[in-house]
């Protein structure tokens, strides 16, 4: 990751701690991935269908219904929904990173459920509570990195959580592919244990790690969050950059609590209300882009569109995802977050709408199901170096401190409740629609051109407090790129006292200038005198 930007001149304290605090944690990404990526390989697993199935056809092939299938698939989508809005309690109460811990916990029950089983009930079961481990996981990992991570990599760090999904997708379809000849329950059984060694890696480097110097702050513990902040930076405690950027996150959490406590109600509300819209929409735009149509059901809709090695196309897929993420993680902090997502946004749109045209040739078109493939291929390509990673950068970089977790929790849960409605619709879509499904895709993709234009602030560069400044001065998406953040929350707090529920950043702004004018007329009377 250090390949993404060059260290600014200024900077002082080490770099790798933070980015090998962050490139770990993101580890946690693995489970998401692979989860998501194995049960489309198990699926159409031969042995798998005899055992679990409940109907047979005319010719005696077991088979399941598509209400089945949508079942087995969405149900995990249903646990993810519910774990990612109980992530935020988790995270203000234990924290960020023993919460992580606790939400690794709750998805091993899920996966112990799932391997035990031999008939759908359990194995749905086990889905679902693996579900809501995934996701609190995947609403507390970006939030644990954006609040760890120097501000002029952070898009970077948190882009790599994106990464470790593309590599579990992988990974799952190596395993699935590795299994599914095997004519026991090993081809099943197998790739769901796998997962048992992703938690116990994950959760035993966090024991290790510390928690997030944000966190503490929250919590009025201030000598813990100067120790957390020296140890990612690697400088003493009392140095006057950790110092600067100590005083700087405790003056602007200050700010925030003298405009009141955040109830989630707040949260809807004004400034912070736009950000949640963006944020919503954003991650459910990056499930209707149709990308976990692939990945859930990749290996049967291949099959089915007459191309015979199903499992193979699914396996390239799952590389080109991997490989196509390590542009976008360089990307996120050099073009920055809006220009990237709109690059993405309108490459998928042109790959979706050809290969929905490509849908329309008879099954048996050689020439057709290439080019299905292909675009198939580029429409990853651009979604794993835009909208893959950053999304998740983005919806960990807008919320204010004190809203943080329980907005990025409601982010998350749109993700999986999109997904949810996508894995559950699909079978259905599909059995009425074939490849005519990618018309819905692409026109989505073209939804996403607008909303970036309209909705995306441009982040790249400021750190989470200027973040803040930026909501509360720019009024328009596209007027975003050119700002330059002024405000410094240690002079709102020396200005006001914190007495400043009533005024705007423009109006403490204006003060500040006003009193930095009137000292600097006094020293020159003074120095004249």
């Amino acid at each position: 990751m250090p390949f993404a930007v060059r260290r600014p001149e200024g900077e002082v304290g080490a770099v790798w701690p933070a980015i090998a605090v962050g490139a770990f944690v993101a580890f946690g990404g693995v489970l998401y991935g692979y989860d998501t990526g194995t049960i489309s390989d198990i699926l159409a697993m031969p042995y798998w269908l005899r055992l679990f199935a409940t109907h047979t056809d005319a010719a005696g092939k077991p088979y399941i219904t598509a209400g089945q299938q949508s079942e087995i698939v969405s149900l995990l989508s249903v646990g993810t929904f519910f774990g990612a809005l109980m992530a935020a309690p988790t995270g203000d109460f234990l924290g960020r990173k023993l919460g992580l811990m606790a939400w690794l916990v709750v998805f091993t029950v899920g996966v112990i459920l799932q391997t035990a089983s031999t008939s759908i009930p359990l194995f749905v079961a086990g889905r679902t509570i693996a579900g809501l481990g995934v996701g609190g996981i995947s609403a507390l990992i970006p939030l644990y990195q954006s609040e760890t991570a120097p501000k002029w990599i952070r898009g970077t760090i948190v882009g790599a959580y994106q990464l470790a999904i593309t590599i579990g997708l992988l990974l799952a379809s190596i395993v699935g592919n590795a299994t599914k000849g095997r004519l026991d329950t090993g081809c099943y059984r197998i790739p769901l244990a796998v997962q048992f060694a992703w938690a116990i890696i994950l959760f035993s480097g966090l024991l290790i790690l510390p928690e997030t110097p944000r966190f503490y702050i929250k919590k009025g513990k201030h000598e813990q969050a100067a120790c957390s902040l020296a140890r990612l930076r690697r400088l003493d405690v009392d140095h006057p950059a950790i110092e600067a950027e100590l005083a700087e996150i405790t003056a602007n959490h200050e700010y925030e609590l003298s405009l009141g406590e955040a109830t989630y109600v707040d949260c809807f509300k004004g400034n912070l209300g736009k950000r949640l819209a963006t944020g919503c929409g954003l991650q459910a735009l990056q499930q209707l882009t149709g990308v976990n149509f692939i990945f859930y059901y990749g290996t049967p809709f291949f099959q089915n569109s007459g191309i015979a090695n199903g499992f193979t196309i699914s396996l390239i897929t799952s590389c080109i995802n991997v490989a196509s993420t390590f542009p976008g993680l360089y990307l996120v902090d050099r073009w920055g977050r809006r220009k990237l997502l709109l690059f993405g946004a309108i490459g998928m749109a042109v790959c979706q709408l050809i290969v929905a045209g490509v849908g329309l040739e008879p099954v048996a078109n050689q020439s057709a199901q290439k080019a299905l493939v292909a675009f198939v291929c580029l429409y990853i390509f651009f979604f794993a170096c835009s909208w893959g990673p950053c999304a998740w950068v983005v919806t960990g970089e807008i919320f204010p401190l004190k809203v943080r977790a329980k907005s990025l929790s409601m982010t998350t849960a749109s993700n999986w409740l999109l997904n949810w409605a996508i894995a559950y619709s699909t079978p259905y879509m599909v059995s009425g629609m074939h490849t005519n499904v990618f018309w819905v895709w692409a026109g989505f993709c073209v939804c996403c051109c607008f909303f970036v234009y309209f909705f995306i602030y441009e982040t790249k560069g400021l750190s989470l407090e200027q973040v803040d400044e930026l909501y509360g001065k720019v009024s328009k998406a596209w007027q975003s790129e050119g700002f330059v953040p002024t405000v410094s929350f240690q002079e709102v707090q020396d200005i006001t006292g914190g007495a400043s529920r009533n005024q705007s950043l423009a109006d403490i702004e204006n003060t500040a200038m006003r009193k930095k004018s009137v000292t600097h007329q006094e020293s020159t009377m003074g120095e004249k005198y």
